[in-house]
């Protein structure tokens, strides 16, 4: 190919490229005016609130309004006992030094709900809950079809003196930005068809959807917060990737069932267990991400697959139909 030759196909490649890229970004541009234009109408229930100011009269009557927060299993003597405890007290002041305003967190919602109810138009708006629960960290939010519940003593700030003692793979997701992640992980829960066996692809790419919903419905949110690491984790996961793989391949792991694997490299821990000396430099999940790189791998190729198909079909067939391969 002569100089000319080679000039001019240079510039027909950047322009079919820019056309490309100019395309995707009005499509996509197009998609979140529409979705935005969907009603969505939140208000936040101060449980909390309600909870800690309650005279004894207004206790009965927030057991009878809210059953589902008060276990049967508890006396109203544990109850009380817990409305004046001093941790409670302290945990509230924090809050409302903290969230001054829920504007921040109503304002998620609203745009979170948008998305939820272009992609799932069957989930109704919720009924969304304020609670003080003791900084448990593993009941963060609990989602059902029209129930939200917020704990916002676990959203104070990973810096926050409270969470002092709690390891810091836990409380690095303790912020408010990582708030709307979490709900969608447990609307995953409820969309995405569980795991056909426990293999660790299975569980892989089981995990690798639920990434993937966010990238749909929290499409401006950073990589980082979706998978619940600090951004030095996500760049040693993306430089690292290929390495990760070799060592899956390598060691035939992937289609193995021991439930060890999970605890190794899907759950959620201070580091991943490759049984080696880069051990300790490695974040957790890491299983986790490559599902998730798998899944993204799979659209890619496949990219008129509905949401409802990629929730329903089975991690072998996805992973064999998405032609994977590392980018680094």
């Amino acid at each position: 190919m002569n100089p000319f030759s080679r000039l001019f196909f240079l510039k027909v490649s950047f322009w079919l490229i820019f056309i490309a890229i100019f395309s995707s970004c009005l499509d996509e541009n197009a998609l979140e005016s529409e979705i935005n234009a969907i009603p969505v109408s939140i208000s936040i229930d101060r449980f909390d609130l309600k909870f800690h100011n309650a005279s004894p009269d207004e206790y009965l009557n927030l057991k009878k309004r809210y059953p589902y927060l008060f276990p049967k299993q508890f006396s109203d003597s544990i109850w009380i006992k817990r409305q004046r405890d001093s941790i409670q007290t302290l945990l509230h002041s924090e809050i409302n030094a903290v969230f001054p305003s829920l504007d921040p967190i109503k304002t998620k919602l609203i745009s979170l709900y948008k998305h939820i109810k272009y992609y799932f138009p069957h989930i109704p708006s919720p009924h969304v809950v304020t609670v003080v629960n003791n900084v448990d960290y593993q009941s963060k939010t609990i989602f059902t079809d029209s129930l939200l519940i917020l704990s916002l003593d676990t959203y104070l700030g990973s810096k926050n003196p409270l969470y002092e003692g709690i390891p810091n793979y836990i409380v690095q997701d303790m912020e408010l930005p990582f708030m709307t992640s979490h709900i969608v992980d447990e609307l995953g829960t409820t969309v995405i068809k569980s795991p056909s066996n426990r293999t660790l692809l299975e569980q892989m790419v089981y995990h690798g959807k639920k990434l993937y919903l966010k990238d749909i419905l929290l499409p401006k949110t950073p990589d980082y917060i979706k998978i619940s690491y600090s951004v030095a984790q996500l760049d040693w996961v993306q430089t690292n990737e290929r390495y990760m793989w070799q060592y899956f391949i390598e060691n035939e792991l992937l289609y193995k069932t021991q439930s060890s694997l999970n605890l190794r490299f899907i759950d959620p821990a201070p580091f991943s267990k490759f049984y080696l000396e880069i051990d300790n430099e490695t974040p957790g999940k890491v299983g986790q991400w490559i599902g998730w790189q798998i899944v993204r791998s799979y659209i890619k190729k496949n990219p008129n697959t509905t949401l409802d198909q990629l929730m329903e079909i089975s991690g072998v067939d996805l992973f064999n139909k998405s032609n994977y391969k590392p980018s680094k």
